[in-house]
Parts: structure tokens; C-alpha cells; sequence
């Protein structure tokens, strides 16, 4: 399992507790420092590294599962490289788990970039992973309660998809 962009390791370590086999990279040492305190205090072993969405090695086809949750910091650009990098890590029948804000978050302001063309839309969405099987893909709204980064009524689309295991 890989945690994109994992900050200080809430997922990753969320993950490893559940059993998983986890790899995770974030940009910021102190954040990774401070997944790296976490994950031991909760007594989980995850593999961290300190990368940026272009340094990361991304191994191709090697991953069961992706998890990009609030990965919002890319710009159309960046975005795009990352999403394929994601395409491409999964192996066939594995499974992407995404997570983000709808521009309608512009106006409750509880988290998230400021910047509308970082935040999904159901139909970007649905472009970037067209290669993949979305098993679900839900605009909707919730309140969150993840930290100052994420409170409060939000404007939020999540997105289960799985790359196709090859025709034998």
C-alpha cells in the first residue's frame, strides 16, 4: 500500500494498524519526522521517505492499494504527472482510494487550497482515471473534523477505482 503526499502519517499509520504493508512519502522532513514518532508510538512499522511527486521512485505496477487523500498542492500540471504515476504504481486489480475538495469548498473555507483549478471535479476525475474501473465516485458534503487543515462543512469527492487486471 502507498500513502501519497502523507504529511505527518495519519493514513499511513492508519493503514499499518489495520495489517497493511505500507510505503509513504511526503515533501516535508519535519512532517515525515513526525510520521516517523507516530507510527512508533502506535507500535506499526511504515516504510516513510522524504520525496517530492517527481522524486518519489513510484515502482511500476507494485502496489495493491493507493491511498491520495487531501492531495490538493498540484497544480493542473503537477496533477497530472502525479495521477499517472499513481496509474502506474497500481498493479493490476489494485485498487486507488482518492479523497479531495469540489470548488464548492471556495465558499465554506474549513480546508483545502484556496485555488480552484487544485480542487476535483467529477469530471476531471473521471478523465484522469479513465484507464482504471471506478467502482465509486461521490460528490457530496460532510463536516470534518481531521485537525485545523480540515473542519468543518466541506465540499468533498471520493473516488474508488481499480486498474483492470489484463484479459488472459
Amino acid at each position: 500500500m502507498l500513502s501519497v503526499a502523507d504529511g505527518e502519517g495519519r493514513n499511513s499509520v492508519w493503514l499499518a494498524r489495520r495489517g497493511l504493508r505500507v510505503d509513504a512519502f511526503d515533501i516535508s522532513e519535519v512532517g515525515v519526522a513526525k510520521a516517523r514518532r507516530l507510527a512508533a508510538a502506535q507500535g506499526v512499522e511504515v516504510n516513510f521517505s522524504v520525496a517530492d511527486c517527481d522524486g518519489f521512485a513510484w515502482p511500476e505496477a507494485a502496489y495493491d492499494g493507493v491511498a491520495a487523500i487531501f492531495v490538493q498542492f498540484a497544480d493542473p500540471a503537477l496533477r497530472q504527472r502525479l495521477f499517472g504515476h499513481i496509474r502506474r504504481s497500481l498493479r493490476p486489480g489494485g485498487t486507488l482510494v482518492l479523497q479531495g475538495y469540489t470548488p464548492r469548498q471556495l465558499v465554506y473555507r474549513t480546508g483545502g487550497p484556496p485555488i480552484e483549478s487544485h480542487l476535483y471535479t467529477e469530471a476531471l476525475l473521471r478523465e484522469a482515471f479513465a484507464d482504471l474501473d471506478i467502482v465509486e465516485l461521490r460528490d457530496y458534503e460532510a463536516e470534518l473534523t481531521e485537525g485545523s487543515g480540515h473542519s468543518g462543512h466541506s465540499a468533498l469527492i471520493g473516488l474508488v477505482a481499480r486498474r483492470p487486471v489484463a484479459a488472459a
